[in-house]
């Protein structure tokens, strides 16, 4: 009898729909929203656009068999990385995974590079050698894009650990999703952040699917903003799909770590309107989810309709903007699908550092 009603239990739990609503519910974290300036607001408008165009051109390239490998885009997550980069301070550093093109132009990164690398040619940030999930950029200190799931976390507490050894007053973000918040190396390094108490923010994008199956199917604990409360590390839940929730939330953390306080977890909110990659159909989910989540959430659409209505902008002035940006994403494609690919002597440079 036990066992015939826990597999009904189990059974309502995988069929219950899987709806997306809790992806930005009204209220959630502890954050007020940040107040924007007219000028913030065309800011944050125009990186999330420039984000998500730069998204949907590598879409098109990687269609035409221009891009090889894998290819992971971060179209419907605009507002984590813009609303958190305008809180930075010059010398903090990034680190994330390989859902990697966004926070790369969100830190100042060349779209041409960029692009450059996703097309493998020698003008790209790794020399045509690192491909979508493996550029970096020492001069706008962005430690990656790491192919491995979960590897970014270990490595981001790292950075934080020299930033405390040097007694500066950096603080390294430290970006994962989902289902990388279930590998052992995150707590593992969630314990020395706190032992040690290292300058470092963990933002956990919560994109609800992880590769491809729904976050209460996987994680035992839904709420991961709680995933340090062994390690005594506070966390909160943030509207990921708001920017101005994002940049308040952000200035609270970096504020706390900066001041030796300690590691703090961040949980955003967010949601993915792609597959998990440009292989994945992305059929563990209705289209009228996907749908709904663009309508009432879009990060991009809720700054664009704050800007109408309160009359710091206008239609003309946006569409102006959206011609500007498209010209600077079809320059950087022209630029790498023109640039020449590496010479093949490259596979043996930059394999070690001499000390």
């Amino acid at each position: 009898m036990a066992d015939t009603q826990s597999a009904a239990r189990r059974a309502r739990h995988v069929e219950q729909p899987e709806h997306a609503e809790s992806a930005a519910p009204n209220g959630v974290g502890a954050f007020k929203p940040a107040e924007f300036s007219k000028e913030q607001e065309l800011s944050a408008y125009r990186q999330m656009l420039l984000i998500r165009r730069f998204e949907e051109k590598a879409g098109q390239l990687y269609g035409m068999g221009l891009i090889g490998g894998f290819c992971h885009l971060y179209i419907g997550q605009e507002a984590v990385v813009v609303g958190f980069q305008m809180a930075l301070k010059s010398g903090d550093e990034v680190i994330t995974g390989y859902r990697d093109h966004g926070h790369m132009l969100a830190t100042g990164m060349d779209p041409k590079g960029v692009m450059a690398e996703l097309t493998g040619r020698r003008g790209g940030y790794s020399k045509g050698k690192g491909g979508s999930m493996h550029m970096f950029s020492k001069e706008k200190h962005f430690y990656g894009g790491h192919g491995i799931v979960g590897a970014m976390v270990p490595l981001g507490t790292g950075i934080a650990f020299a930033n405390r050894y040097r007694e500066n007053s950096s603080v390294c973000v430290t970006y994962f999703g989902d289902g990388a918040a279930n590998q052992g190396q995150v707590y593992e390094s969630f314990n020395m952040a706190k032992l040690w108490s290292l300058p470092v923010v963990y933002v956990i994008e919560n994109n609800q699917y992880a590769m491809g199956t729904s976050i209460r199917r996987s994680s035992a604990t839904t709420e991961l903003c709680r995933r340090g409360q062994s390690f005594d590390i506070p966390g909160h839940q943030v509207d990921g799909m708001d920017v101005r929730a994002v940049k308040a939330a952000a200035e609270d953390a970096l504020e706390h770590a900066r001041s030796g306080k300690g590691p703090v977890i961040l949980e955003m909110l967010t949601y993915r309107y792609r597959g998990h990659s440009m292989s994945d159909p992305a059929k563990y989910r209705s289209k009228e989810e996907v749908q709904r989540m663009r309508s009432e959430h879009d990060p991009i659409e809720q700054v664009r309709a704050r800007m109408l209505a309160g009359g710091r902008t206008s239609e003309e002035e946006l569409k102006s903007l959206d011609k500007e940006i498209r010209q600077i994403v079809n320059e950087a494609a022209e630029f790498a699908t023109h640039d020449t690919e590496p010479d093949p002597s490259e596979l043996w440079t930059d394999v070690y550092v001499e000390a």
